[in-house]
């Protein structure tokens, strides 16, 4: 038995030996084909194994030779796989061989991985050994999915250093439309995730030199760990989702496999909850800006319709709701649809979407999803008065320093808040008094349990004329005063420099006077306005009358006297001017008569 063993083992080195003979030569397309050919035929060719694993790189000599050499060690594994299980005693030469065949399949599949990721290899040769790499998934565990083979390739993927757009969109277009492929990428997703969050407290990592580098590695995979869960295509909900899979059992247990296959409601589940704890850990990484926003731009419509439970994402949305600026407005859309279809409390919602209220918002690149949420969220007829006259207020005085896309915008949103809530509409117009505090000072209690009910209890005062007692600086919505002012910004945009604004304004008096015959405004029709879309609009509009510069009596000065009372604009006639004139007048006609003189002596 030991001298079987020790045969076995000079075999074992023998064709390393041989392999790193012939691979110093240069095998032509036919002696590779002769190779691939006789490791077929018997196993007495089995030297010619591990030089045929030689020519499997990214950047090999010669292509065809390379794929010749790949088709020949696919065809030699294949019928080897449910042999290659290593059972026994190890001094068996049975089981050494099977051990040796075993560790050199996982060679092969290992340079297939580092083929199918590297930016080196050629486009037709990824392919075909992503293709192989993926029939030894399907055809692994007697028609089992082969999860710890996959689990190396989307873990090649997420941290390479190369980029991954060619065997991701390989991915995309040939596996990811199956169920299992699916569910599968969403468990290895989860646990690269939590190799990614942890892997900078290592015990084997640096910590001195390559504490940045680390950082820069981990960033890059976080990357294209959101490319590959990005990819994947969303799931089908409806019932009738028809779920095709690439290996035989698919996902199913082993209780599934004794009896039946699991109807699609229970697929669905599955996939939901894979899905769902695959995002879970990847959203608690410390993600890049740019992903940051993609990842919130995106999270309402791809991610949170598909998970199992959409309100455990409240920790990760409110966080990012709490930021502020531009994060916080994309927060906003996801923690939208919590509050209105999940039931999150978020108990400081609207005074946080008030602080949002600023100039820079006009100007953010999603300021059309974050306007038409605005509307929404404001459309509930539950929201208190003092809330609704704080955003009209907010959003007037805004007005008075965007652009003219903006006002038409913020028209709009307080033409809206006005019909929903009547019991603002005082805010149009004040007549003799003013509601203000108890007190008329006009800054509300000390007390900080009654700032909300004083906010909008009117009392009889006389307010000072040219006074303003909104608050623009102040944060809490029930201390800005909003009650007690007007909106005097609106009417001042009646002489706003662009027609479009001033014309607005006006249609608004009319459809609040007569709100039976009008209905609500679409913000959507202004949010993604620009000075681009204002003059567009402006030159295609048809103009009945065309003003002219026309005066019925010649102009003598440039300003009138009724606009300076007091001041005059032409001067007085001097009398000096006028006699030197007169005699200038004399002079010349005394000339024109000598001339006259003159011609009829001539004639």
């Amino acid at each position: 038995m030991a001298s079987l063993s020790s045969k076995k083992s000079r075999n074992e080195k023998s064709p390393k030996k041989r392999g790193e003979k012939r691979n110093k030569e240069s095998l032509t397309l036919n002696e590779v084909r002769k190779l691939g050919n006789e490791l077929l035929s018997s196993r007495a060719h089995l030297n010619n194994l591990p030089v045929l694993l030689s020519l499997i790189s990214p950047s090999p000599r010669s292509l065809d030779a390379a794929l010749e050499a790949m088709i020949s060690l696919q065809s030699f594994f294949v019928p080897l796989l449910s042999e290659m299980k290593s059972t026994g005693d190890d001094e068996d030469p049975e089981t050494v061989f099977k051990t040796w065949l075993k560790e050199r399949f996982n060679e092969f599949t290992g340079s297939l991985v580092e083929v199918a990721v590297s930016s080196e290899t050629d486009e037709a040769l990824k392919e075909v050994v992503l293709d192989a790499l993926m029939d030894f998934v399907k055809l692994g565990k007697n028609g089992s999915f082969q999860y710890e083979m996959y689990h190396n390739l989307i873990k090649s993927v997420v941290h390479s250093a190369s980029p991954i757009d060619d065997v991701l969109n390989l991915l995309q277009s040939k596996f990811f439309k199956y169920a299992d492929v699916r569910y599968f990428t969403y468990t290895s997703m989860e646990k690269i995730a939590n190799f990614i969050d942890t892997k900078a407290t290592e015990p084997d990592t640096p910590s001195s030199d390559n504490e940045e580098q680390l950082k820069v590695k981990n960033e890059a995979a976080i990357r294209n760990a959101y490319s590959v869960l990005s990819g994947v295509p969303p799931l089908d909900l409806s019932p009738e989702a028809n779920y095709e899979m690439w290996s035989e059992h698919g996902i199913s247990s082993k209780e599934d496999k004794a009896s039946t296959k699991p109807s699609t409601s229970v697929i669905t589940k599955k996939l939901k909850l894979k899905f769902t704890k695959a995002w879970l850990s990847f959203l608690k990484l410390p993600l890049p800006l740019d992903v940051y926003k993609e990842v919130l731009a995106t999270l309402h419509q791809n991610v949170i319709p598909c998970m199992s439970n959409p309100a455990i994402l409240c920790d990760f949305l409110t966080r990012s709701y709490d930021i502020g600026g531009v994060i916080s407005v994309m927060a906003l859309s996801g923690l939208f649809i919590l509050m209105t279809q999940h039931g999150l409390e978020y108990p400081k919602f609207y005074e946080k979407l008030y602080t949002l209220l600023t100039p820079s918002v006009f100007f953010a690149k999603h300021r059309a999803i974050f306007f038409q949420l605005l509307d929404s969220c404001l459309k509930t007829s539950y929201l208190p008065a003092y809330l609704a006259a704080a955003f009209a207020k907010k959003l007037s005085r805004l007005a008075l320093s965007v652009p003219p896309s903006g006002a038409l915008m913020i028209i709009a949103l307080t033409h809206n808040l006005l019909r929903r809530h009547p019991s603002i509409n005082f805010l149009i117009h004040w007549e003799g008094e003013e509601n203000t505090t108890a007190d008329g000072s006009g800054e509300g209690n000390e007390a900080n349990d009654d700032a909300k009910e004083t906010a909008y209890k009117p009392v009889n005062h006389k307010k000072r004329s040219g006074t303003d007692p909104f608050n623009n600086e102040e944060k809490d919505p029930a201390k800005s005063n909003a009650m007690r002012s007007s909106l005097w910004e609106i009417d001042s945009l009646r002489h706003h420099h662009s027609p479009a604004v001033s014309r607005f304004v006006a249609s608004l008096e009319n459809d609040l006077t007569v709100k039976a015959k009008t209905t609500e405004m679409k913000v959507s029709d202004f949010s993604s306005g620009s000075y681009a879309t204002v003059f567009n609009d402006e030159i295609r509009r048809r103009i009945k009358q065309v003003p002219l510069a026309f005066y019925r009596t010649t102009p003598t000065s440039l300003f009138s006297e009724s606009d300076f009372p007091g001041w005059t604009f032409w001067s007085q006639p001097d009398e000096n001017k006028i006699e030197k004139g007169t005699e200038i007048k004399n002079i010349v006609e005394e000339i024109d008569q000598t001339n006259v003189k003159r011609q009829r002596v001539e004639a």
